[in-house]
């Protein structure tokens, strides 16, 4: 056997111990949201001989998540919105004042970066009950919006300051002010890295535990990560119903990807031709 022909065997090997090794979990997942807990024990790999839909029904009447998948959904939108609108401003303004000032203030937002979310939960919990923010949806929207805003400022930062000066010059030659020059040109040109971000921002915050788990109290306002947490007893787990909320949890990971996955491929080669 040739040398070609060995390494050609050993990416296909390779490349099927990765699909086997992410497959196998993910069709026990699935198949087990069809069965009942000792179907699933017996046979955990075979195709459920008599599906139900009862998993999903209990984990969204019985389980909660039906409003735990609203919260969530209010939660994400409204974080990652406010979070890319802030974020494209600071990171448009860096860009556009030259000088040390604006790398200085650059720098000052991406620190953030570099600071563990957990390292701050402690003075962040005392904050946010002095402002009677915990165990409400406004404050978990805040802590993410904190938490996830040095790495929106560096990924939009990157990318803006590739546009060329030129079009922002001709711009203020037609009378444009810096608000029009963000709306006319950074907004249009950074549509791939705003697509991009934005589907960090979605990940990130639609699968946090950390801040809902320290702010979240009462049923009501429970996300769907910490609301999952509730499948898990001390002494028996039931996995069908955790693997249909997870199902659940992750549809929306899958839809948002699939619709802004040409606008996230874009955004991830997005200044590498630019000067």
């Amino acid at each position: 056997m040739t040398n070609v022909s060995y390494s050609r065997w050993l990416r296909i090997g390779a490349l099927t111990l990765g699909v086997l090794v992410i497959l196998v979990p993910l069709l026990v997942v699935l198949f087990g949201t069809f069965k009942t807990l000792p179907q699933l024990f017996a046979s955990p790999l075979s195709p459920p001989s008599h599906p139900t839909l009862g998993n999903y029904r209990q984990a969204i009447d019985q389980g909660g998540l039906g409003r735990a998948l609203l919260n969530s959904v209010l939660v994400t939108a409204a974080a990652v919105g406010i979070t890319l609108l802030l974020a494209s401003l600071a990171a448009f303004g860096c860009a556009r004042i030259p000088g040390r000032f604006s790398w200085a203030v650059y720098g000052l937002l991406v620190a953030g970066l570099a600071v563990p979310a957990q390292a701050a939960i402690v003075p962040q919990y005392v904050l946010f009950d002095r402002l009677g923010l915990t165990d409400s949806l406004p404050g978990l929207v805040l802590a993410d919006i904190t938490a996830t805003m040095p790495t929106a400022v560096f990924i939009l930062g990157g990318f803006l300051r590739t546009i060329p000066a030129t079009l922002y010059e001709a711009a203020e030659l037609d009378g444009a002010g810096p608000l029009r020059a963000y709306r006319s040109i950074a907004l249009p040109l950074a549509r791939p890295a705003l697509a991009t971000t934005g589907v960090f921002l979605f990940v990130i915050d639609w699968n946090d535990l950390l801040y809902p788990l320290f702010f979240i109290h009462s049923q009501g306002n429970r996300t769907l990560p910490l609301a999952l947490l509730d499948f898990q007893g001390e002494f028996l787990t039931q996995y069908p119903l955790l693997f249909a909320g997870v199902i659940i949890a992750s549809a929306p990971v899958i839809i948002v990807y699939v619709f802004a996955q040409r606008y996230f491929v874009s955004g991830l080669t997005a200044g590498a031709t630019k000067g």
